[in-house]
């Protein structure tokens, strides 16, 4: 299964067998706008609303942290989604948050797994019919999604992290915008003090995404890497603000055949808000 999907594509499978569509839309620093209100007000036919802003462990004060197996297998049961589901993701956000959703599928070990490029806009653009109201599949029991596991290995902690700026045996990528990474731009939490980790790149995860909003690919996207100071021997940690953006160049990785990496959940929200951690500013890594 391809990692993308087309509109044209999607169109045409909406009602195969085992293929299920989420609205993964997530509007973390969009307070006018209310994904759930957005979906229900017109969505693409038959898709479920994932609600992946709550999709996290909400014991955790630290923002969108994974859940844990328990609380994922229970919404994916109230959605009624299995492991071995076709699942296609989609968003309207301007943060690409279906990489996101992809990323914490494949945490809980499901690799049947698309994200539809261009998202919600591309659906509108082309044309295609909209459903109205609060579509949901059936609920199932949490044994019968068939998700069992976490894959602890594809997250980072922050002693994890700790020990890459002493010794970086991975590369750690950072995915927000220049301003922020350099320390120009005030971070938007508060108590989270500016700038990047140490040793860190900077790879703005915009810069993933032609003109008309689909993703880069083939030479276009190994060209962004290479370019930006990947380094094609090293496996790579992502990290971001709190874990949604460096998902989406974790998929990139993942389209170029880079499968070495990794994603620091607690990111710049956890590491900025720590007086112990070392603060790196300006545009050097």
């Amino acid at each position: 299964m391809d990692d993308l999907v087309t509109v044209e594509w999607l169109s045409r499978r909406l009602e195969d067998p085992g293929v299920v569509v989420l609205d993964a839309t997530y509007l973390p620093f969009e307070p006018e706008r209310d994904a759930a209100a957005e979906y229900r007000a017109g969505h693409i036919p038959g898709a479920r609303f994932l609600d992946l802003a709550t999709l996290a462990d909400r014991a955790d004060p630290r923002p969108t942290m994974a859940p844990g197996l328990d609380g994922f297998r229970e919404r994916m049961a109230a959605l009624g989604v299995r492991r071995d589901d076709r699942i296609i993701f989609y968003d309207d956000s301007p943060h690409r948050t279906s990489a996101r959703a992809w990323w914490l599928f494949r945490l809980f070990g499901a690799h049947r797994l698309a994200i539809l490029d261009g998202g919600a806009e591309a659906w509108r653009e082309a044309g295609l019919p909209l459903e109205k109201g609060d579509g949901h599949g059936a609920a199932i029991t949490a044994q019968r999604t068939g998700f069992a596991h976490r894959d602890d290995g594809l997250i980072r902690a922050l002693a994890d992290v700790r020990r890459l700026v002493d010794a970086p045996a991975e590369q750690l990528i950072d995915a927000r915008g220049a301003p922020r990474f350099s320390g120009a731009d005030a971070d938007p939490r508060p108590g989270v003090a500016p700038g990047h980790i140490p040793g860190s790149i900077n790879l703005p995860y915009s810069r993933l995404f032609e003109a008309d909003g689909r993703w880069k690919k083939g030479h276009a996207l190994a060209e962004l890497f290479e370019a930006s100071g990947v380094d094609p021997a090293r496996p790579l940690v992502f990290t971001c603000g709190s874990g949604i953006t460096a998902a989406g160049l974790l998929f990139a990785a993942h389209m170029l055949g880079r499968d070495d990496t990794a994603l620091y959940d607690g990111s710049w929200s956890e590491w900025g808000a720590d007086p112990s951690t070392p603060k790196a500013t300006g545009v050097g890594a």
